[in-house]
């Protein structure tokens, strides 16, 4: 395999933290800050509790409203255009039993410790916690869409670099702008005439956006085979880059 699937790419966008946003008809998109995949199929999420959301779920009842949980996976750095894929996941939105929400809290916190957890049900409560009962899974990204099965996502895992990509693009664009040109080096040569920016790391390989004034285009540069540690990374990467100095050897001096 040379990519991550669509299910492993939807856990790692669940993983990391960014914009996501529920919509239900009649009401403006709301913000929710804790949007987390629970191992029954369902999406854990917070709404505020003084929103027009809120009280709509809370009318509605055992019933719950249709919505849509639209999570947006930003690309660290400075792109033209920085979203890199849009994960849709439509479903029924009901209120938690306020028996329930602290156990549930609980749980989410064991692997998502997010401040916003702390605004639920509390003194000065901020969010109330929803769950969303999963129909449909869509993401998108430049190379199309792409349905998902509840049971394939629930046995995807996020990518072991998910959490620290972030950090180490925004590195590579600042400080090592040398380890991006032999990279880019890979490249057909219509490709090379744009401007050569990190889009994305994971276990399977590196990506990389091309912008030019004839468009955006992004390409996958797969590694041999799949990494599962910093160390294993690393020496992908010298692959790539056409290091012969692997496993932490060097020159020897003459």
């Amino acid at each position: 395999m040379t990519a991550p699937t669509t299910a492993e790419r939807i856990r790692s966008a669940c993983a990391r933290a960014g914009g996501a946003m529920i919509a239900v008809d009649g009401i403006d998109p709301t913000a929710t800050p804790v949007h987390h995949l629970l191992c029954d199929g369902s999406f854990a999420v917070t709404v505020p509790s003084a929103g027009r959301l809120a009280a709509s779920v809370a009318t509605a009842g055992a019933a719950g409203v249709q919505a849509v949980l639209e999570m947006t996976d930003y690309a660290p750095i400075a792109l033209r255009e920085p979203v890199r894929s849009l994960v849709w996941v439509q479903g029924r939105l009901r209120d938690v039993a306020d028996r329930d929400v602290s156990e549930l809290l609980d749980l989410i916190a064991a692997s998502d410790p997010n401040p916003a957890l702390l605004q639920v049900h509390s003194d000065e409560s901020r969010y109330v916690l929803m769950r969303l009962e999963i129909e449909s899974v869509v993401a998108a990204d430049s190379t199309g869409a792409e349905s998902v099965a509840v049971g394939d996502l629930l046995a995807a895992r996020p990518d072991p670099f998910c959490e620290m990509e972030s950090c180490w693009l925004q590195h590579l664009e600042s400080d090592h702008r040398d380890v991006v040109d032999r990279l880019a080096n890979r490249l057909p040569g219509a490709l090379r005439r744009g401007r050569v920016r990190p889009l994305g790391l994971d276990r399977y390989g590196v990506a990389l956006r091309v912008e030019s004034d004839g468009g955006d285009h992004d390409v996958r540069l797969p590694f041999a085979a799949p990494v599962d540690d910093v160390t294993g990374l690393s020496q992908a990467i010298r692959v790539l880059m056409g290091c012969p100095f692997l496993n932490g050897l060097r020159a020897r001096r003459v």
